[in-house]
Order: structure tokens, then C-alpha cells, then sequence
């Protein structure tokens, strides 16, 4: 799933400048005119794992580690990158064909 690239944008003044990019499917949104492509893999994995998800459920899982960690008394940025989602996205971003090959519900073996 490549979805389908957004790039610069007014809207990201409304986004910390630390975000380079999100999927919000089947959008991939990014910050710069040229993204990397380890930053389009990044999010082209959260594409798939929405679509495994059935979108609306990913957002709430989501959402629902990050509150989780946060409650754990976790950083804003240690909750985020404990979420099992990201770990995956970061664990594999810079595996160029990583989407090719990767399993189904892949990101289950990423739990903590």
C-alpha cells in the first residue's frame, strides 16, 4: 500500500516541527517536498497496519497504548515510541523491502 502522497502544506504549522510525517489513511502525509525513503516506508507501514485493522480500530489501539504508557507515568516521546505500531515502523523502516515480505499482523511480535 503506497496511499497516496501528500507533501508541504500550510497545515503542518499546526504540527511540531519534530513531525516529519504521518499516515492518516489512505493518506501519506509529509512535511518535506522530497522525502526520504525511509521516512515513506516509516509510514507506509502504519498504512498497512491500519488497513489490517480495519482503520478506525488501529486509531484506537493506538491511541489506546499511548494513553496506557503515558499513564505508566512515560514521556510523551518514551510512550510513543513504546506503542507497538511505531516500534514495528522504526524496527524496519530502513528495510527497503520490508512490505514485500512482512506478515500479517506483524506488528503483534513488537509488544512490549
Amino acid at each position: 500500500m503506497k496511499g497516496c502522497l501528500i507533501t508541504g502544506g500550510p497545515w503542518w504549522k499546526m504540527i511540531p516541527s519534530h513531525y516529519q510525517g504521518m499516515a492518516l489513511f489512505p493518506f501519506v502525509l509529509v512535511r518535506s517536498p522530497k522525502p526520504s525513503g525511509r521516512l515513506l516506508r516509516h509510514e507506509r507501514i502504519h498504512l498497512q497496519q491500519q488497513l489490517e485493522l480495519a482503520i478506525l480500530p488501529f486509531y484506537l489501539w493506538y491511541l489506546g497504548e499511548y494513553l496506557w504508557f503515558r499513564l505508566q507515568g512515560h514521556s510523551h516521546h518514551r510512550a510513543y515510541r513504546k506503542i507497538r505500531f511505531e516500534r514495528e515502523a522504526f524496527a524496519c523502516d530502513d528495510i527497503p523491502d520490508y512490505l514485500h515480505h512482512r506478515p500479517l499482523w506483524a506488528f503483534m511480535a513488537f509488544a512490549r
